[in-house]
């Protein structure tokens, strides 16, 4: 919305509404106004070689291309594979397939080498990934995924199942028996909750907290402590406040195709 860029932002409100409207595609998104993630984000990049990057650029000037890149900085292919598939080098007009089949090639230039003497294949026209291959990659090279979610690919079967989305719990009625799925993103048991599990599945419309009883968590153990993502049965319950809870009584595992790790007794 136009009132996003406004200096002087109205109060929040002292309650959250959870009957209002989700107005999220109203608000603007562009570029200058975005959140980045780190090099040190990326899979095997790391500390150490992100501020090699930075500091060879501040003190030589931008980089012009992946050999440039890698000619400077001595990146290895799998380094460059895995920035390659996190979208670093879309800022020089590259997809990520273009990006991935120079990886190797660039992977030869060395500051001992004559530019541009490394042997090179013309790539072929190579398809675009398609989404649920964004989000896979998304997920391998950075553990997020900004623009998809991988639940959404899988949501006809779920509907076609009956399964709710998190954001259909608000209004569902409280005290029923139903099915929700989504990736684990967290496993806690509190010392004081008496052998209580709780577990956090996202989807994509949001969030839902589940509860797990040490005779549930025991019947499913396999499933409830290692599957990604999962199909949880139980009791609905909605507090006046609109917070939802789901009562688990069984555990499914459910195939979502894109790697995830959850945050767990941490």
């Amino acid at each position: 919305m136009p009132g996003c860029l406004d200096a002087d932002q109205p109060p929040i409100a002292p309650h959250f509404d959870r009957a209002a409207p989700i107005r999220d595609a109203e608000h603007r998104r562009d570029g200058n106004l975005a959140v980045r993630l780190g090099l040190t984000g990326v899979t095997g990049i790391g500390k150490a070689l992100a501020e090699r990057i930075v500091r060879e650029r501040t003190a030589s000037g931008p980089y012009i291309g992946i050999r440039d890149l890698a000619r400077r900085i001595g990146l290895s292919a799998p380094q460059l594979e895995a920035l390659a598939t996190a979208g670093a080098f879309e800022c020089f007009g590259m997809n990520t397939r273009e990006a991935l089949w120079a990886a190797g090639p660039a992977a030869e230039e060395r500051p001992e080498y004559l530019p541009h003497t490394s042997i090179s294949v013309q790539p072929p026209l190579l398809p675009e990934p398609s989404g649920m291959d964004r989000v896979a990659a998304d997920l391998w090279a950075t553990g997020i995924s900004p623009d998809d979610h991988p639940v959404a690919y899988v949501r006809k079967d779920l509907a076609r199942r009956g399964v709710l989305t998190s954001s259909a719990l608000r209004s569902a009625e409280s005290g029923r028996r139903i099915e929700v799925g989504g990736v684990v993103t967290h496993r806690q048991r509190p010392a004081t909750a008496s052998g209580i599990t709780f577990l956090n599945l996202e989807d994509e419309t949001g969030m839902v907290n589940v509860i797990a009883s040490v005779g549930v968590w025991q019947r499913y153990r396999r499933v409830a402590r290692e599957a990604p993502a999962m199909i949880v049965r139980g009791i609905l319950e909605r507090s006046p406040e609109g917070v939802v809870n789901i009562v688990a009584d069984r555990f499914e595992r459910l195939p979502i195709g894109a790697r995830h790790v959850s945050r767990d007794f941490r």
